[in-house]
């Protein structure tokens, strides 16, 4: 039970925890000064939201999202958000893979190079379909988690910073709407792809509370670091870098590792939610699927990585709404229906 749950729990922080979060420009975009109580909004938001997707994926045995989907939204809405679904998880993994050529970039290599090698690692991974990427989720987040969260401390510590002196004036608490909406729409895709492999409601409850408390003290952490060096950010594509840059050399190239493992991930999580969506049209292998959509990303990924998240996230985060309304509520509606049901 604990190992299952704990493999859904990375799978959802493996999806979340992409080039926008771990390199802060997520963070910052929507959180900054008087942003406590948001991401504590976010912490019960985000839960709740991931324990009604896992919990309707696991009555449906869903292997793909749309059944999910239509419970969620109703059934006049599913077509709309079925593409506003396959277009987010399509447009969000060619910002991955841009992220990718950004942080080759900090180290002098070609942008192509780092695109080259985020594609060659996605198509290898699905060569052992899903089983490859749950793999990976439990072996590579633990260190990636690990690494943020030191990193983090060792700033908060070195800095002498004040980790709740930011409670008096939290005018910005209406961020954790639109903040949890951007990052859920693609837990649909992707945990309406397992449904079929949830054995048990405790794994569930083990996935959500979890990741919803790693997420929100990683993101408290990464916040308040953020606001001490916040008129530094204009001048870094990636903010984690303006952090990175008060310690050694060595330090900057582990997490500039972790990072491209970061977006990996999601990458990896945005291709799966589009593979398993579209496979039953084409009656072909996942791999070869996998490759001929990637082939289709590369020339977008040439718009650059913080363009992208600034323009793609704000829209979808306010789109997406409507979709956490009803999660947060189908807990109440569902009794309600199930009341008149009987």
């Amino acid at each position: 039970m604990w190992s299952a749950g704990l493999k859904w729990m990375f799978l959802i922080i493996g999806t979340t925890i992409g080039a926008g979060y771990a390199s802060g420009r997520e963070l910052w975009q929507f959180f900054g000064h008087e942003s406590g109580l948001a991401i504590l909004l976010f912490v019960i938001f985000f839960s709740v939201s991931c324990g009604v997707i896992l919990k309707v994926s696991y009555e449906r045995k869903s292997t793909q999202y749309l059944p999910v989907l239509r419970e969620i939204v109703g059934g006049r809405l599913t077509g709309f958000y079925d593409v506003m679904i396959f277009l987010y998880l399509f447009t969000t993994t060619v910002v991955m893979i841009a992220g990718s050529g950004a942080t080759g970039q900090a180290f002098n290599l070609p942008y192509w190079l780092g695109i080259g090698i985020m594609v060659i690692a996605l198509i290898i991974l699905f060569l052992k379909d899903i089983n490859g990427l749950l793999a990976m989720n439990q072996f590579i987040l633990p260190l990636l988690l690990g690494g943020l969260l030191f990193i983090l401390l060792l700033f908060t510590i070195d800095q002498e910073l004040a980790l709740f002196s930011h409670w008096q004036e939290q005018r910005n608490w209406t961020a954790a709407f639109p903040f949890t909406a951007l990052n859920i729409l693609p837990l649909i895709a992707v945990l309406g792809a397992i449904g079929n492999k949830i054995r048990s409601r405790q794994e569930i409850w083990i996935a959500c509370v979890g990741s919803g408390l790693i997420l929100g003290v990683i993101s408290y952490i990464y916040n308040n670091s953020l606001i001490q060096i916040a008129d530094e950010l204009l001048l870094y594509e990636i903010p984690l870098f303006a952090i990175l840059k008060h310690y050694p050399f060595e330090i900057l190239i582990l997490m500039s590792i972790l990072l491209w493992f970061a977006i990996f991930t999601t990458a990896a999580a945005g291709v799966l939610g589009i593979v398993t969506r579209i496979k039953d049209y084409f009656k072909k292998p996942l791999w070869l699927i996998v490759i001929v959509t990637l082939a289709t990303m590369i020339p977008l990924t040439q718009l650059g990585f913080s363009t992208l998240v600034a323009y793609v996230y704000p829209v979808y985060g306010i789109l997406n709404l409507y979709v956490l309304t009803r999660l947060l509520l189908y807990p109440i509606w569902n009794k309600m229906e199930n009341r008149h049901s009987n």
